[in-house]
C-alpha cells in the first residue's frame, strides 16, 4: 500500500498517461486546481473517472505534459506538500511554464486529495485563445 509520498510520485511520473494518474485515486478521491474557475477552465474532479478526463484534456492542450521537478517539503505519512513543476509547449506554441504547490492526502493506498495552486496568469497566457484579455470578468 502507497503512502502520500509514493503516490504524489507516481501521480507526477505517470502524468501523462491519464489512465494511470487517475487509478491512482480514491473512488471518491478528488484532484482540485481550485482557481482555475476564474479563468472559465474545470477545476478538476471527483473520482478516477472524472480525474482522468480532467488530465486528458489537459493532454489536449499541452500533448508532452509532464513534470520536471517534483520537491516534497512536508511529509508526515499519509499527507505530503511539496512543488512540481512543468515547462513545456502548448499545440498552440505557447510556453506552459508553471510551478504549482500542492496538498496531498492519502487514505488507504489511495489519493482521497490533491489540491494543486498555480500562477493563474501563466495559465491564461499559454491555455486562453487570447491570453490574459480572455479572462472572464
Amino acid at each position: 500500500m502507497m503512502n502520500a509520498r509514493e503516490l504524489l510520485l507516481a501521480y507526477t511520473s505517470n502524468i501523462s498517461d491519464p489512465a494511470a494518474a487517475a487509478s491512482l485515486f480514491a473512488d471518491d478521491g478528488a484532484l482540485e486546481l481550485p482557481y482555475l474557475e476564474s479563468l472559465g477552465i474545470p477545476s478538476g474532479g471527483v473520482g478516477p473517472e472524472a480525474i482522468r478526463d480532467f488530465i486528458a484534456n489537459l493532454l489536449e492542450a499541452v500533448p508532452d505534459f509532464g513534470f520536471d521537478t517534483v520537491d516534497i517539503m512536508i511529509d508526515s505519512g499519509d499527507q505530503v506538500f511539496g512543488e512540481w513543476s512543468v515547462e513545456r509547449t502548448t499545440v498552440t506554441d505557447r510556453l506552459f511554464t508553471q510551478t504549482y504547490a500542492g496538498r496531498l492526502v492519502a487514505e488507504n493506498g489511495k489519493i482521497k486529495l490533491l489540491r494543486e495552486s498555480l500562477d493563474l496568469v501563466r495559465a491564461a497566457r499559454a491555455m486562453l485563445p487570447n491570453g490574459v484579455s480572455d479572462i472572464p470578468a
